[in-house]
């Protein structure tokens, strides 16, 4: 299916029963073709981690259930899940009879999987459960402030700069923004970068992070260009790279690529 076919960005009829076929997934080939990876070779393991917080079914008793969802799709999955058609699919459930959240749990895991070529895990939590919400995590310095003048909005790969004796840092800017490659509506986050390697320039990391402020991309596919770039770039022996981008339309999507394998614990940041 080619991306205009996708919801986004059309005005669209909230379905009222169950409807799978709304989801529509995005080949990744294409944008890591774009940056020089093909034939399922890159350096990263990762998922896409996403939060829907608009999330509803009907009891067996007719009473209405709701919850907020964690989804995790393989950063290895054949296709992203395009955000739009994700809301509309979770909507459908609305009037969907479950006799239990693992039952819901157990259709969503399916349907996602289905669309995205590879198992997806969905984790439902009750909303009433209380939640830890920070700027950005405690062990994470903020970038934000490093001194900048003659600052660009252009893509900006040349401003990463590496150097001296190795280090383990993490850092965190707020100041992540690129536009939606059909809508144009503006795409807001954070972003957690962890590495060991030689030390990376704070200012030209920031020069580089604001340079995304005008770049037409999905969430998925800066996450993958910021860390291709400072892989080959800045030559960290380790390096994760997260972004927390806000809530739309009740989802919002935190995607993380790392050189280790392993799983990116659940938070919740403040703008979300």
């Amino acid at each position: 299916m080619a991306l205009n076919d996708a919801p986004l960005g059309k005005a669209s009829e909230y379905p009222d029963s169950y409807s799978p076929e709304l989801l529509f997934p995005v080949p990744r080939d294409d944008n890591r073709r774009r940056i020089g990876f093909q034939d399922g070779r890159w350096p990263w393991f990762g998922e896409d981690l996403w939060q829907a917080w608009e999330l509803s079914w009907l009891r067996p008793s007719g009473v209405p259930a709701v919850a907020w969802a964690e989804i995790r799709v393989p950063a290895a999955s054949v296709s992203l899940i395009e955000s739009k058609s994700l809301k509309l699919y979770l909507n459908s459930l609305n009037q969907m009879v479950f006799s239990t959240p693992a039952q819901a749990a157990e259709v969503i895991e399916r349907d996602l999987s289905s669309a995205s070529g590879s198992a997806v895990s969905v984790t439902l939590y009750d909303v009433d459960q209380p939640m830890m919400i920070s700027g950005h995590p405690e062990d994470f310095e903020l970038i934000d402030d490093e001194p900048l003048e003659n600052v660009g909005y252009a893509y900006c790969p040349d401003e990463l700069q590496a150097g001296g004796k190795g280090v383990t840092e993490r850092l965190c800017s707020h100041l992540l923004k690129s536009n939606c490659p059909v809508t144009g509506q503006p795409d807001w986050g954070s972003l957690l970068i962890e590495y060991t390697g030689p030390r990376i320039s704070r200012a030209g990391l920031l020069r580089y992070v604001v340079g995304f402020r005008q770049q037409q991309d999905f969430h998925e596919h800066c996450v993958e260009t910021i860390f291709n770039d400072i892989f080959q770039r800045c030559d960290p022996q380790h390096l994760t790279v997260c972004a927390r981008y806000t809530r739309r339309g009740g989802l919002d999507i935190n995607p993380w690529r790392s050189t280790s394998a392993g799983e990116v614990p659940s938070m919740r940041l403040i703008r979300q």
